[in-house]
């Protein structure tokens, strides 16, 4: 899949750092990955296969524990990495052409945590992509990364200019657009139909906006007691992606 470059990061040298045996794992798996640096415990260090050139720093517990969010699991690891380099929407979908995993768009989804599990959940789920407004998602992130579980190393994440322009491309690509909507008369699994599906899901709290809305080709709801007046978006995500999986 071709890639556009690498994605700015803010001032000179402010590159992520991940935590985590999960996270880190993966990173150091994703050929796609540039680690700059490792800190970690000897034994932790020493179960892991690093590259020969990686620069390592041997740590203590205490001082991993300042390199991390307060009170974050960093399991004895942290990685400096560079972020992955953007991908093309296009070539996404090209990449799926011949198959039908669904496309799963978020509208404005901001918290790192609910994007980490969200993609966890593409990559159970056998996603195509993920796919976010630029300037309304988190970068690349520690607490992203945990919360994926190394899923952020293998589901493509592309980031867009215009989501509505997005949403018209998805279309053109034979893609059934499904936006979730607790106040829609369809029930998901009616909506769903046979075709490729790319499945919309706005912020918690504020859900859709309404021109995300308007370029969706049906609004469909989770079939939730009324006793709940909604889901946690991540936890929305994954059963519309069970939902698609298991036609």
């Amino acid at each position: 899949m071709k890639k556009r470059g690498h994605r700015p990061t803010g001032h000179k040298g402010n590159y992520p750092r991940f935590y985590g045996r999960h996270a880190v794992i993966a990173a150091l798996a994703n050929p796609d990955r540039v680690v700059r640096k490792i800190w970690g415990t000897r034994e932790m260090l020493n179960a892991l296969e690093l590259p020969p050139v990686l620069p390592i720093v041997y740590a203590d517990v205490a001082d991993l524990g300042r390199m991390v969010p307060a009170d974050a699991p960093h399991q004895g690891v942290v990685a400096e990495v560079e972020p992955l380099d953007d991908v093309w929407l296009g070539d996404a979908l090209e990449a799926g052409q011949d198959d039908r995993r669904p496309v799963l768009v978020l509208d404005q989804v901001t918290d790192p945590h609910n994007v980490g599990a969200i993609l966890r959940s593409a990559a159970a789920f056998d996603a195509l992509c993920i796919v976010t407004q630029d300037r309304h998602a988190p970068p690349e992130s520690g607490v992203l990364a945990r919360a994926a579980s190394g899923a952020l190393e293998i589901v493509p994440w592309v980031r867009v200019v215009n989501l509505a322009r997005a949403l018209d491309e998805i279309a053109e690509a034979g893609y059934w657009r499904i936006g979730l909507d607790g106040e829609a008369d369809t029930a998901l699994g009616e909506a769903i139909g046979e075709s490729r599906v790319a499945l919309v899901l706005g912020a918690e709290g504020e859900g859709l906006r309404h021109n995300s809305m308007a370029h969706c080709d049906i609004l469909a709801k989770l079939p939730i007691s009324p006793r709940m007046e909604s889901l946690n978006v991540s936890n929305a995500a994954a059963i519309a992606l069970y939902a698609a999986a298991s036609r």
